[in-house]
């Protein structure tokens, strides 16, 4: 374990901040993202997604047979790109690429090995993706 000599570490971010954080950062593939504001997003995307299932289903607006309709595919349609971009930084965040999120694509152990990633702790210093957005 990394042990850091900074003295001032930052809280974590509440919800609503690590939400506004992603969703101003829209597209922005660079630079690092906290644990918080990755996992807060996560809670996020997820909330968004089952109120869309919800709202399709009350409203009848899913084709016969499936739970998804018009509310979730617009739902995930304007949520794709920031929720790589939020993998993307959490990635850089921990030394590696971004490009590793491509590991989703094996079944079963590329999910594991992201999840194991994106559980760990932030580098304590600069790294070639940019400060540490948790040490100063």
């Amino acid at each position: 374990m990394e042990s850091t000599s900074f003295s001032n570490v930052l809280p974590s971010l509440t919800f609503r901040e690590a939400v506004s954080v992603a969703l101003k950062k829209y597209a922005t593939f660079s630079g690092r993202a906290r644990r918080s504001e990755y996992w807060w997003f996560v809670v996020f995307y997820t909330i968004v997604m089952f109120v869309a299932v919800i709202l399709d289903f009350v409203l009848g607006l899913h084709p016969d047979g499936t739970p998804y309709g018009v509310f979730y595919y617009l739902s995930a349609l304007g949520l794709v790109i920031p929720s790589i971009a939020v993998l993307f930084r959490r990635l850089h965040d921990i030394g590696k690429s971004g490009w590793n999120w491509l590991w989703a694509l094996i079944p079963l152990v590329g999910s594991i090995l992201l999840l194991i990633w994106c559980c760990q702790d932030s580098q304590s210093k600069s790294n070639k993706y940019g400060a540490s957005p948790k040490y100063q």
